[in-house]
């Protein structure tokens, strides 16, 4: 099959570009693999260095002034990819993708993939349901909730929830996990317990959420935690509440890492606190690194995680909350190893890459 994937994001991408990443590498063994996104992105680099697979700088932008061009090299793509499928994975490709394949005949089949929870009802949805969309893929079961109540419910809609390579995301022993600690943080960190996410430092990521939750505890307690947030470097306003919280030794920025899995690793517990989640990369690459995992209660997060099972689930907003898990987690650490335990084989169980693989497969061939 030829597959052309595109993307517009021209920088990090998040999820997006880990989504895409993950089926280049699933599908370029058996099919012909293009990828179209701005040059600048994550996403170009990662692609470029996947042997057998064809990358093509292309912008998504949405300024009118930039359509013609950008549309025109677009179609000339599609025209001599011959392409049999074209996947899209957001609102401004989707659009560029539809108005490029105006006039051809014999189209390449359009699959969208609803990455998040934004809304679904304006009128561009309705066109691009309708003239460019031949089936829809939700990476959770609330994403189809949604897309079953807008324009997109006429079409096949399925989830196929992200896939996650759990060989390369595997727990580490102690003497590893000691040994990262003493590298990225120094040598008094041995007995703290640690909380990390890679799933950034917007706002909206609730991890500032944590930091008050630390920073309410009692000081004995307070002094045994250490929180790590991966992603863009906070802004000064940010910083300044992690200070004003009385918390600035206690957290750690390592920026935007490519491989987040050392850094993880090193940690006891995961969290993604979220105020609006689609499913979550973070979350499942937390759980196949056999950490528990502290999340919120929005979306499709619930969908990965047994609430005392594998980690907890908190209402967004609710540091009084954390604050109490984490209370109990310093009376029951013995708790952790169990919980860890279960959050890996659950992984292992329903995260594997091969199923994520094969069901994008049936959905870029259903009717």
């Amino acid at each position: 099959m030829k597959i052309l994937l595109t993307n517009f994001h021209p920088r990090n991408g998040g999820g997006h570009v880990t989504y895409i990443v993950n089926l280049l590498r699933g599908l370029v063994a058996h099919h012909q693999l293009t990828v179209a996104t701005p040059a600048s992105s994550r996403l170009y680099r990662l692609a470029s260095e996947i042997s057998g697979v064809r990358v093509v700088d292309m912008a998504f932008t949405t300024r009118p002034s930039s359509w013609w061009a950008d549309r025109r090299k677009l179609r000339q793509l599609i025209v001599t990819g011959q392409f049999d499928t074209v996947h899209v994975n957001g609102s401004a490709d989707h659009k560029q993708v539809m108005l490029a394949l105006i006039g051809i005949r014999q189209r390449p089949r359009v699959i969208f993939t609803k990455h998040n929870d934004h809304s679904l009802s304006s009128f561009g949805h309705w066109l691009r349901a309708h003239f460019s969309t031949d089936c829809v893929i939700a990476v959770s079961d609330y994403v189809k909730g949604l897309l079953m109540h807008s324009p997109y419910g006429r079409r096949p809609v399925v989830t196929v929830r992200h896939g996650i390579d759990s060989e390369y995301f595997a727990p580490v022993n102690q003497i590893e996990k000691t040994r990262l600690r003493q590298q990225y943080l120094g040598p008094d960190f041995e007995h703290k317990i640690l909380l990390g996410s890679a799933g950034g430092t917007d706002y909206e990521k609730g991890w500032l959420d944590l930091v008050t939750a630390v920073s309410l505890l009692p000081p004995e307690q307070r002094a045994r935690f250490h929180i790590i947030v991966i992603g863009d470097a906070p802004n000064e306003l940010k910083r300044s509440q992690v200070a004003d919280c009385g918390m600035t030794s206690q957290v750690s920025f390592p920026g935007l890492v490519d491989d987040v899995r050392p850094w993880l690793a090193a940690c006891d517990i995961g969290y993604v606190l979220s105020y609006q989640e689609a499913l979550s990369f973070a979350c499942r690459e937390l759980m196949a690194l056999g950490l528990p995992v502290l999340v919120t209660r929005v979306g499709g997060l619930p969908e990965n995680v047994t609430d005392g099972q594998e980690g907890w689930i908190v209402p967004p907003r609710s540091p009084e909350l954390i604050k109490v898990i984490l209370q109990k987690i310093l009376s029951e650490p013995q708790q952790l190893h169990q919980m860890g335990a279960h959050a890996r084989a659950r992984a292992e169980r329903e995260f594997g890459l091969t199923a994520f693989v094969q069901a994008t497969l049936v959905a870029y061939q259903l009717e």
